[in-house]
């Protein structure tokens, strides 16, 4: 593996999850797109490309293939493009991605902007988007689940911040540390809590808060955050950025190679996958309606979230166009079956909780 590696470079994903997405997609990322352009949130044409290049609606439609309406699976979707245009341009790459007093301070008024309907912060361009996106919101969903929402928003802006922090000073994680960062950071929070408003479908608050779906839903978040990692990486280091990852993470830390990085990371990443599907299966049973859609949207994101990255240019590359991207290459078994926690992980490890049901 040479110092660009790319997707060849990888093994097989093992991900015997449903592959789905939205019958209307095409129709409803004409729309997102349209929005983009009148949104304000791009500072230049450039940027109005690469945010309609990140397919914002094809990725939201895979995690929500049965999305009740066009205007939830709409809603939706912005929120996706916001939230790959904000990540581009304030947090990994832009002038505050090296300035944690900054960048939290622009955090809390942009969490503020979504809460208050009326918040004034016409000098942040984001903020009116993002003010338009909980309008529609609260027009869809219930209080609880725009609450739910909110709360999942606040929390990836709280991991970015701790990501930042570290990157201004220079300092790599280690492995707990980084996946109970990259569980808030990589945004796979908020995404899962848009399930209950694009399908309607309001999970009774004992069964949320329930330590086994909270651990299904991490377990979920990171899940794709771990491949995430790995479609990025080309990325990142094609643009010199790449930090924290979970590749860097065991190379520094765990004195690895990146072939055996990228090994030990696979290892991790099954395992977590074996262990979502075992829960899954002792807790479907018994779910309500709304909850057993919310734990098929689950499965529905880690599949779809592989599909969607393998053949976008966020991935891929400006210059792709989103196509000749290779097909996703799937593995019969995982390569790790251990049905026990990882050990040196407490951050992670109670999602193995025998007493989990």
């Amino acid at each position: 593996m040479g110092l660009s590696p790319t997707e060849a470079d990888f093994p097989p994903h093992w991900c015997p999850l449903e592959s789905a997405v939205h019958p209307r997609v095409r129709q409803v990322e004409e729309r997102a797109e349209a929005w983009i352009g009148d949104s304000g949130m791009c500072a230049s044409e450039e940027e109005r490309a690469w945010a309609v290049a990140s397919r914002g609606t094809e990725f939201f439609a895979r995690f929500a293939p049965d999305a009740a309406d066009d205007e939830r699976l709409l809603a939706g979707s912005l929120w996706v493009y916001f939230g790959f245009a904000f990540d581009d341009a304030r947090c990994d790459a832009g002038p505050l991605s090296s300035r944690p007093a900054q960048f939290t301070a622009l955090a809390g008024r942009i969490q503020r902007a979504f809460e208050a309907p009326g918040a004034d912060m016409a000098d942040e361009r984001f903020a009116a988007p993002l003010q338009d996106i909980a309008r529609r919101f609260r027009a869809l969903g219930t209080p609880s689940q725009v609450r739910r929402f909110a709360h999942a928003q606040r929390a990836w802006l709280s991991g970015v911040s701790w990501q930042i922090g570290n990157q201004a000073v220079g300092r790599m994680p280690g492995l707990d540390e980084y996946l109970a960062m990259r569980l808030l950071a990589s945004g796979g929070e908020p995404t899962f809590a848009l399930l209950e408003l694009a399908t309607g479908q309001e999970v009774p608050e004992a069964e949320m808060q329930r330590p086994a779906v909270r651990a299904l839903t991490e377990l979920a978040v990171m899940v794709a955050a771990l491949d995430n990692d790995r479609h990025s990486l080309h990325k990142e280091f094609s643009r010199d950025v790449a930090d924290q990852n979970v590749y860097t993470v065991l190379t520094q830390h765990g004195a690895l190679s990146l072939p055996e990085a990228v090994r030990e990371a696979t290892r991790l990443r099954d395992r977590m996958l074996l262990r979502f599907l075992r829960l899954y299966d002792r807790v479907r049973p018994r779910a309500s309606a709304a909850l057993g859609t919310y734990l098929q949207g689950l499965r529905y994101g880690m599949r779809g979230n592989i599909e969607w990255a393998l053949r976008v240019p966020r991935y891929l590359g400006p210059d792709s166009g989103g196509e000749g991207g290779s097909p996703p290459r799937w593995a019969e078994s995982p390569a790790d079956s251990s049905p026990h926690a990882p050990e040196g992980l407490p951050s992670v490890a109670w999602w193995w909780d025998a007493a989990l049901a």
